[in-house]
């Protein structure tokens, strides 16, 4: 097995990376960093959505798992406590596979995408946003106020939650669209409420203006300043996640708050 590790930034966890791939090599592993089977992530969330964003380009190869020694581990399966047990399960437990789709955008006509696991926020903290959503080339509502949150069913949990979003049960392969900070008034308002749709929905984003408007995806952000249309759909890269052992959605869920 070829392995790779992406790492938090601290002396405890360059420890730990330091011991897995010892150990790792111990049992015949091969360390690959530039092509990897395996990409073991030892942090937290953000150390692990760094790691996918490095390797975008070759998730079609990839697996990944997680140990936790950050802040906040919901995609993690093991914490630093655990380290020893992970590397028994490598050795002795058969690998199972979870994959969970990206998220897409297009800005114009432009071949480049940007791709998110989490969710893809449209949205200013100097001006108001203005701004028209379309489903499935049909008009869905226009949304005045601070921006958008599109999150996929994993990233149900992280700023959508905060947003007021509904949590996603594991399995539902779904998306969501809530509003960020809302302006309501009488000659004005919107659902404002969270609108959770297919998975092969198509969801597009128009405005006279994207002036201050940015695009955050995941841990990544980009300037909307030129953009006039915005396309986000269900892409077909997907991150596949290595299971050694079972480990329960709503245990993850109970740990998170």
């Amino acid at each position: 097995m070829r392995f790779g590790l992406i790492v938090r930034n601290d002396s405890h966890s360059d420890s730990v990376a330091r011991y897995i791939k010892e150990q790792c090599l111990r049992i015949g592993w091969i360390y690959d960093d530039a092509a990897p089977e395996l990409l073991i992530s030892i942090g937290g969330d953000g150390t692990l959505l760094r790691g996918i964003h490095h390797y975008i380009d070759h998730l079609n190869r990839i697996s990944v798992v997680g140990i936790h020694t950050g802040t906040l581990g919901f995609y993690t399966d093991y914490t630093q406590e655990e380290v020893d047990t992970f590397i028994h399960d490598i050795q002795f437990h058969e690998v199972q596979y979870e994959e969970m789709p990206l998220l897409e955008m297009q800005i114009d006509d432009s071949s480049d995408r940007l791709y998110a696991l989490n969710e893809m926020r449209i949205e200013s903290l100097s001006r108001t946003l203005s701004l028209d959503v379309s489903i499935d080339g049909e008009c869905f509502e226009h949304c005045t106020g601070s921006g958008i949150c599109i999150s996929t069913q994993a990233g149900s949990t992280a700023i959508n939650r905060a947003l007021q979003g509904a949590v996603i049960d594991d399995g539902l392969r779904v998306l969501q669209l809530c509003e960020i900070m809302p302006i309501s008034h009488k000659n004005h308002h919107s659902l404002r409420n969270p609108y959770i749709m297919r998975l092969d929905r198509r969801i597009e984003v128009q405005s006279d203006s994207f002036i201050s408007a940015r695009v955050c995806y995941d841990h990544l952000d980009r300037s909307l300043d030129q953009a006039k249309h915005l396309l986000i759909q269900t892409s077909q890269k997907k991150v596949r996640f290595a299971r050694y052992r079972q480990y329960s959605y709503l245990k993850r869920l109970k740990n998170l708050y």
